[in-house]
């Protein structure tokens, strides 16, 4: 009943609370023989990393991982492998002042009223820092996706505001803060956000993850469908508040012929999509083109801004949360979001091979 565990054979628990001593996770399930060191997982942990712009927290954490177990000479061993990341500048002061009062659109009173005591420094287990240890295990999924696999996350509205689809370069979000494609929309963003910023404000933002070479048939009818994973697996991403595959909500205002994703057959047999308006599943099972999802984050409730709240007391209050917060929390949801379609499909591949070991790994068809 702990509820602290992803996946199904590729399984992860993690563990630690935003001011505690260290932070980490566990990976279980995780084939043997795979090569993997600390240099396989830092890279990933460096891009959601605080403290890198101004647009994001300026807590520094150096966000280092350990392996302690798992790996032997540089090779998976197929036992539990543990990861660890210590704490390193934690400011539990800037917290004092909500030890007995609930911030508004946060944590704190379900978890008060679920357990009847919470961590207040942070947010406890509810804080976004738990996250570095989902992108650390993600890495490692990536590993057992193997480099044939893809996977790429981008921002793509932030405040309302979207990114062009005409000016989309997976290279920029590289050259810019915000893991934008589209350098106009970062430069829009970079003047709006710094004027939230200064005005103790936030913005909401979607994130778009899009997976590369998934070979068809990961997924499975009815209660374990690969998009309901998906959906459940970035709904767990604090702060996110709704998700698509596909066309998700727009196609609700399409026609049958528009929305039906046309096929025809190439030479070699291979079957040949005409559009991906499915976002690469049908039926809850991989199609074999690109996984395509998007979720929506909400702008952060910790603002400068007095907000009414109630205390634990049942006395009615107000709230300003201060402290080091990110003016738009979907910024670094990005390498979360990544690592998040990475555990699911690293789940499901190995969930694929255990019930069907010979079903081909691209979309190919016998020609008569």
């Amino acid at each position: 009943m702990s509820h602290n565990t992803h996946g199904h054979l590729f399984r992860v628990t993690t563990w630690g609370e935003s001011h505690g001593p260290a932070i980490g996770c566990v990976v279980d399930g995780c084939p043997p023989g795979i090569p993997l060191s600390e240099a396989d997982i830092q890279p990933f942990l460096d891009r959601r990393r605080p403290g890198q712009s101004r647009f994001t927290t300026q807590r520094q954490e150096a966000d280092l991982v350990r392996i302690l177990s798992g790996v032997f000479e540089g090779l998976t061993t197929g036992t539990p492998i543990a990861l660890l990341i210590e704490n390193t500048d934690q400011r539990s002061k800037d917290y004092a002042e909500i030890a007995e009062r609930f911030r508004p659109g946060h944590a704190d009173l379900t978890y008060h009223l679920k357990y009847g005591v919470r961590d207040h420094r942070g947010g406890g287990r509810s804080s976004a820092r738990e996250t570095a240890m989902r992108v650390a295990a993600g890495a490692i999924a990536r590993k057992v996706l193997g480099s044939g696999v893809i996977i790429r996350g981008a921002l793509v509205a932030m405040g309302g505001d979207w990114v062009s689809r005409e000016a989309w370069d997976w290279a920029e979000t590289d050259r810019n803060p915000f893991f934008c494609p589209d350098a106009a929309a970062a430069a829009r963003w970079e003047a709006r956000l710094a004027a939230a910023r200064k005005a103790g404000s936030s913005l909401g933002a979607v994130i778009e993850v899009v997976a590369e070479g998934v070979p068809p048939g990961l997924g499975a009818p009815i209660y374990g469908k690969l998009d309901a994973d998906l959906a459940a697996a970035f709904m767990g991403i604090n702060a996110v508040k709704g998700v698509e595959i596909g066309e998700g909500f727009a196609a609700a205002g399409l026609s049958g012929e528009e929305n039906a994703d046309e096929m025809r057959m190439d030479p070699d047999g291979r079957v040949r999509f005409l559009s991906n308006r499915a976002g690469g599943i049908l039926g809850g099972i991989s199609t074999g083109q690109p996984i395509v999802a998007r979720f929506a984050v909400k702008p952060t409730s910790s603002i400068l801004s007095p907000r009414r709240s109630v205390d634990r007391h049942g006395q009615e209050t107000e709230v300003v949360t201060k402290g080091r917060h990110d003016p738009c929390v979907g910024i670094r949801a990005v390498p979360v979001g990544e690592a998040m379609m990475a555990l699911v499909l690293a789940d499901h591949l190995l969930r694929h091979r255990a019930q069907c070991p010979d079903a081909p790994a691209i979309a190919r068809l016998p020609r008569n």
